[in-house]
């Protein structure tokens, strides 16, 4: 029969001396820290924006003493800003309107919606639920957000601006505006523009008549036409 070998007792010191060599590793190495966790009912803080700040300490008491309201929930303000794009040559070409969706989206930072048509017009060559342009509903900070652009920087950079029409109120104090190229927003690039469009922007207020949605645009920098 053959003998077994025995581990000499160099080999066995070497074997267990590797086994510590191991072990000290593995504790020298440094524990990963737990992610860090925000504690319930802490947010992280929100910017106001600027236009905001201003209707809450400027707009709301100028208004309050110009038509004499006695409650500050009395005085008007902005509800919502609709953004409406028509693409009619959408017909003949898709990408158009997927240029003008990407813009809006780029303009307001909100996911536009394509609107179909609701009927079919067979002198347009135009069917029943065909993409035709994109929409968007802006409230809340979005909403003041674009505002304040749309007066501080869109506005002044149209050709020969003399001031926005004021004959554009609705009766119950909405106002809507009509540009005629998307060019006038610094957000977008002329490189990367396919095709010129224009667009429509209703702003919906709370105030019951045509003077007091005047005012409070007025306020908020609306430049109209004298």
């Amino acid at each position: 029969m053959a003998k077994t070998e025995k581990p000499s007792a160099g080999k066995a010191s070497e074997k267990k001396g590797k086994k510590e060599t191991a072990g000290q590793k593995k504790e020298l190495r440094p524990e990963a820290a737990p992610p860090s966790k925000t504690p319930k009912g802490q947010d992280e803080p929100k910017i106001t924006p600027r236009l905001r700040e201003t209707y809450r300490n400027q707009i709301v008491p100028a208004l309050m003493k110009e038509f004499g309201y006695k409650n500050p929930m009395q005085v008007p303000k902005v509800e919502r800003v609709v953004l409406n794009v028509g693409m009619g040559e959408a017909i003949q070409n898709v990408k158009l309107l997927e240029s003008a969706v990407t813009e809006l989206g780029t303009i307001t930072g909100q996911r536009p919606v394509v609107t179909k048509a609701k009927k079919a017009i067979a002198g347009f060559k135009l069917r029943q639920g065909m993409p035709i342009g994109a929409k968007v509903t802006l409230r809340n900070d979005r909403m003041y957000e674009f505002l304040d652009r749309l007066v501080t920087l869109a506005l002044p950079r149209i050709r020969d601006f003399r001031g926005v029409s004021p004959k554009a109120f609705d009766g119950r104090g909405n106002y809507t505006l009509g540009l005629k190229e998307q060019l006038i927003f610094p957000e977008i690039q002329y490189d990367s523009v396919a095709s010129i469009h224009g667009m429509d922007i209703t702003i919906v207020t709370t105030a019951n008549t045509n003077d007091e949605g005047k005012a409070l645009l007025r306020h908020m920098g609306m430049p109209f036409r004298t």
